[in-house]
């Protein structure tokens, strides 16, 4: 068996087998989850049609990873429930509960986690419970996790398929899957028709990781030091996430930076030397790309960044980069909030390339142990309301 490339016993000795494969999988476990989400489909939409005609808001939480989710999220949510929607992480809900909870605002909080053991994860949904009525909808990859039996009459678990609860350190499988499925279900009520849409995804999926894999690899060689990753609107998630993977599996050798289009030009610009890689994560939206093509003119001046690259789902030939990689020759076809799942793998490989070319293990790239696939050490405390 080969993933990315690699025979997998060469993977086991390179300490990157995890990676390849959690990497490789997601086309197929993208379908999967389609079919899962499907199938539950009555359960869901009832759970929600309950909460949502007792709640006044909508919070989408999560921690680390799992808390950019909600980024890509938020708009969709809020457009299809009409209910004010805020992508909040459970780092910040822990320690300032009184600034976003309320005894008279009853809230559905639906939490992402891979494995539903992070301190803060439990603790956020406890919190919620003790300052306001609460219904939670609980998306994790490991129905043994502590969130998945968190106790409340008004919850919901959607556990995802077994090999979305990646062992590797940084999260891929279990990223693309909760977002996936996020997508399906703030979409339930039409759910059974989106088909297509996720033949699509995976298509473009396979795509990166059998077509592109070269080429990122050899991105990956360059001596950069420095990175930025720039999306828009459902696509700031998806960088903001690119980011960090490329940050964690270099071990912080790679200093990381995301934002949106129209932000970096406010001071973050400045970042920008011979040793940065930008990464444009282009929408395909016509009016946004307006603002993207923009933005990429404006690279011109002041200092120059050591390679740009654009990801992008069908080619704009008008945008000139060292590399573009995109998914269709056929013009826009996904839903906008879609290509946030595709759009994170080419930085899902990118980072897995140049964890090996620092001499890194992928599935465990911390050698201080700094980090840790499950986040130890933080100690919570009573909150008193």
């Amino acid at each position: 068996m080969k993933y990315l490339g690699f025979d997998q016993s060469a993977l086991v000795k390179l300490g990157a087998v995890h990676t390849a494969r959690e990497i490789s999988q997601q086309p197929q476990l993208w379908k999967k989850i389609y079919d899962r989400v499907l199938q539950q489909q009555r359960q869901i939409q009832e759970f929600l049609d309950k909460a949502l005609s007792s709640s006044g808001r909508i919070i989408l939480t999560g921690a680390g990873t799992s808390a950019f989710i909600g980024l890509s999220l938020r708009g969709l949510f809020q457009r299809k429930t009409g209910m004010i929607t805020e992508a909040l992480s459970t780092t910040d809900l822990v320690s300032h509960p009184q600034d976003y909870l309320s005894a008279d605002v009853p809230t559905l909080i639906i939490s992402f986690a891979r494995s539903g053991n992070s301190p803060e994860s439990e603790a956020a949904v406890v919190i919620a419970d003790r300052s306001s009525k609460c219904f939670h909808l609980i998306i994790t990859c490991n129905p043994e996790g502590k969130l998945a039996h968190h106790q409340s009459k008004d919850k919901l678990v959607f556990v995802l398929p077994e090999e979305s609860n990646d062992q590797s350190l940084a999260m891929t499988s279990s990223y693309t899957g909760m977002l996936l499925a996020g997508l399906l279900i703030a979409d339930i009520k039409s759910v059974d028709s989106l088909r297509g849409v996720i033949d699509t995804l995976a298509t473009y999926g396979e795509k990166v990781i059998s077509y592109y894999a070269d080429d990122l690899k050899e991105v990956a060689e360059k001596k950069f030091t420095r990175a930025v990753f720039l999306g828009s609107g459902p696509l700031l998630g998806t960088a903001t996430e690119s980011h960090l993977k490329l940050q964690e599996l270099t071990d912080g050798k790679v200093i990381c930076k995301q934002d949106s289009f129209l932000g970096f030009r406010h001071g973050p610009k400045a970042v920008i030397n011979e040793s940065t890689l930008v990464v444009y994560l282009f929408s395909n939206n016509a009016y946004v790309l307006q603002y993207e093509r923009d933005l990429v003119d404006s690279m011109k001046k002041g200092n120059h960044p050591l390679l740009e690259i654009g990801v992008m789902e069908s080619q704009a030939r008008d945008i000139k980069l060292d590399h573009v990689f995109y998914f269709s020759e056929n013009g826009p076809v996904l839903p906008e909030e879609y290509l946030t799942v595709c759009s994170v793998v080419p930085a899902q490989i990118l980072s897995f390339f140049k964890s090996l070319n620092l001499g890194l293990r992928p599935d465990s790239p911390s050698d201080s142990g700094a980090i840790t696939r499950v986040v130890e050490g933080v100690h919570i405390y009573s909150w008193n309301k």
